[in-house]
């Protein structure tokens, strides 16, 4: 079996963990949202399998790489990040309505990877720009800190359909959901985590950036964009500390935010070329 094949059972997982998910959403089962965190476990431990088995095929190629260096790799590694952080938070606040709103964002870049035009996701030698011990810390920083960002999004998307809501009984459909008060606190916490992780990889990519091209900072497309969204969760998370800004406000931020890592990740590979236009591949 190969790691292709795994990927594709991975994202056959995703798809009916995130069908259940909602599903017990809607319906209120708690059996659905028992075997959907079953699915999702069981899923992320092949997805997990399929990456080490990546890595040990790309050393019976002899080109001994991790898998981080395309656009395929990366997004598998994304939605890897976004079911792990996900499960924590589930475990955490034992609530698995949270599934509806994280493990989709999951299934859409495992669907991405395996389906979209112009993704190849063969193995191929890493680029002297990629031959460095970097790659894994930079990759893995700034992707963790993307997968905070999605379920940050998800939970901003969760508080404003519960916050317009206007179905008092308790029986509607998103009476399920956690108070507001509770998931603006889960926005603030996911995006402090995602912001600590995302400044992490644009240090490790700085510091990569002199090593491989002999400046710390050059205002590529990829670099500047990345600022971008650094400043748009910095002047978020300030506003909360200085301003109290809460509930809606944080809210509509999160999903900003989110649009804007969207943009640093897929639109400057595919509509600006720079020093980063390699990972489109």
């Amino acid at each position: 079996m190969t790691s292709s094949t795994l990927f594709g059972i991975t994202t056959i997982g995703y798809l009916l963990a995130s069908a259940l998910y909602i599903g017990t959403l809607i319906f209120k089962t708690k059996k659905s949202g028992l075997v959907a965190s079953i699915i999702t476990v069981l899923t992320f431990l092949v997805q997990t399998a399929a990456i080490g088995l990546r890595w040990y095929e790309s050393y019976q190629m002899g080109m001994g790489h991790a898998p981080l260096s395309n656009m395929y790799e990366s997004l598998v590694f994304f939605s890897w990040s976004i079911v792990i952080f996900y499960l924590i938070l589930e475990v955490k606040f034992n609530n698995r309505i949270f599934g509806a709103f994280a493990i989709p964002f999951a299934f859409v870049s495992m669907a991405y990877a395996s389906f979209a035009k112009g993704i190849s996701d063969q193995i191929s030698p890493l680029i002297p720009a990629l031959q460095s011990n970097w790659l894994i810390a930079h990759v893995m920083t700034c992707f963790i800190g993307y997968a905070a960002f999605a379920v940050a999004c998800g939970l901003g998307c969760m508080y404003l359909m519960k916050s317009t809501s206007s179905d008092d009984s308790g029986t509607g459909l998103l009476a399920s959901l956690p108070a507001l008060r509770v998931i603006d606190d889960l926005i603030h916490k996911c995006m402090i985590f995602g912001f600590l992780w995302l400044s992490a990889g644009i240090i490790t990519g700085a510091i990569w950036a002199n090593s491989a091209w002999g400046t710390y900072w050059s205002w590529d497309p990829k670099e500047t964009w990345s600022l971008i969204t650094w400043f748009i969760y910095a002047a978020t998370l300030h506003a909360r500390f200085t301003r109290g800004w809460q509930g809606k406000r944080i809210a509509w931020l999160a999903v900003i935010g989110f649009v804007s890592v969207i943009f640093t990740y897929f639109g400057v590979n595919f509509l600006l070329s720079g020093l980063h236009s390699y990972g489109s591949s």
